[in-house]
């Protein structure tokens, strides 16, 4: 398949620009990938699709404060999205500004820290903090980087709302957004019903929202994304399957960090960095349903859950969303998958 099979038409007031007011007041596009049955219900519903055996994965990456802005000695404007910290003073990042930042040079930031450029590693820069650590700098000069379609300026809002209320282990720059829209109320609804849960950690990078420029796929490299699976969830799992129950991954950060543990086709803990790239043809080991929300036309999130419910039910589910003007992406509504068996 190629690039172009994934594009679908998307009207820009379906881009969701806020959360809902209430979270987990959100929609749910339910997809059977295996009869293609798509029906329309609230995320309320959630509870009552899951059984007593299945087994929840969460991603528990905690979002970083990881956008800063300042200037350079010269005085041109520098905007900077730290992608992963290396140590606790020194981090890889992008950097936007008119002309790239040289080695040994200084950026400004906005709040009186100082950041020197030690490195540049492809398209990334590395950047030390001299003063401070630098979870110290994002904590007092970052904002919530949202992503590229909120067009719109972070609030103070999004500091709760762009983080799942089970976010614990800090180091993404984007949300693992179909968990955005638990609350605590509906997990433990779900742990009264005897359903269980356990985490996994994916750092969710900026190259999640970087388009893919070869339209033959054979040719797209994947960006890294650091991911850390525990005995505790390979022991679960294998509970799970002798329950007869379900593995249920809430959202694809959770897919790709139980199938990246899962290549040799048995589940391992696994820890470091994962390029696993799922489209159609994948074979999936671990997961039978996911939660997810809706992805951008011809990203790799796409090509993911089409290759988990079917290219041809994905795509018409797409075109029934948008036709029936559910809410698109980070802060949008939700969809139910269902393997395609």
């Amino acid at each position: 398949m190629k690039l172009s099979d994934f594009y679908y038409e998307l009207p820009e007031s379906l881009i969701a620009q806020f959360p809902p007011e209430k979270r987990g007041d959100s929609r749910l596009l339910c997809l059977n990938g295996s009869t293609g049955k798509i029906e329309d219900d609230h995320f309320s519903s959630f509870i009552d699709r899951v059984n007593e055996n299945d087994l929840l994965v969460f991603n528990n990456t905690k979002v970083m404060p990881a956008r800063l802005y300042g200037q350079k000695q010269s005085g041109g404007k520098v905007e900077i999205l730290i992608e992963r910290l290396l140590d606790g003073s020194t981090a890889l990042a992008h950097v936007r500004a008119s002309k790239s930042p040289k080695p040994g040079s200084q950026i400004l930031l906005d709040d009186g820290f100082i950041l020197k450029v030690i490195d540049r590693k492809d398209s990334l820069f590395v950047l030390q903090s001299s003063e401070v650590d630098m979870m110290s700098v994002m904590a007092e000069a970052g904002h919530m980087p949202l992503p590229p379609y909120i067009t719109r300026e972070d609030g103070s809002d999004d500091e709760s709302r762009y983080q799942t209320v089970y976010a614990e282990k800090t180091g993404a720059v984007a949300a693992p957004t179909a968990g955005l829209h638990f609350t605590d109320e509906m997990l433990q609804g779900l742990s009264d019903k005897g359903v269980r849960s356990v985490f996994v950690t994916l750092h969710v990078g900026a190259g999640t929202f970087q388009p893919v420029r070869v339209d033959n796929l054979d040719e797209h490299q994947m960006h890294e994304e650091y991911v850390e699976l525990g005995q505790q969830v390979v022991d679960a799992v294998a509970e799970t399957r002798k329950l007869g129950g379900r593995v249920i991954a809430i959202g694809t950060t959770s897919v790709r960090s139980l199938e990246s543990a899962a290549s040799s086709g048995t589940l391992q803990t696994y820890q470091g960095d994962t390029q696993l790239f799922i489209r159609p043809g994948f074979q999936f080991n671990v997961v039978d349903v996911m939660l997810t929300n809706f992805h951008l036309p011809e990203s790799t999130l796409l090509m993911l859950v089409s290759a988990f419910a079917g290219y041809e039910n994905i795509m018409q589910a797409y075109r029934h969303a948008v036709k029936h003007q559910y809410r698109f992406f980070s802060y949008g509504d939700a969809m139910w998958i269902e393997k395609r068996i």
